[in-house]
């Protein structure tokens, strides 16, 4: 008898345990403060996604560009963008902001 009253149960469990959601990719920000991104060199997990949120304190607008991650964002002055990159291979993946060439430049650091 209590075989056959666990049997629903476990089933029931499985189920939960397999509809659960699945967990949120982790999140980094990087910020334009003063024309240029803070921090420069942002460090990234490779081989997982993830978030970046783009923070531009600037009273400017600014682009995210990369050619490596092929992404080309423009973030309003005092806005924000979300970017959902990888899974990225180990290296370096350099960006930049168009409109302040000299000072807007980044990389980000997969490991």
């Amino acid at each position: 008898m209590r075989k056959i009253l666990l049997a629903p149960i476990a089933c029931l469990l499985l189920l939960a345990a397999s509809a659960a959601p699945a967990a949120a990719p982790a999140e980094y920000t990087l910020t334009i403060r003063a024309h240029a991104f803070v921090p420069a060199q942002l460090p990234v997990p490779a081989n997982v996604k993830f978030k970046l949120i783009v923070v531009n304190e600037d009273a400017t607008p600014e682009e995210f560009e990369s050619h490596e991650l092929n992404r080309e964002k423009i973030v309003t002055g005092k806005g924000r963008i979300t970017v959902f990159l990888g899974p990225l291979k180990p290296g370096r993946y350099p960006f930049f902001g168009e409109f302040h060439m000299a000072t807007a430049q980044g990389a980000l650091i997969a490991r």
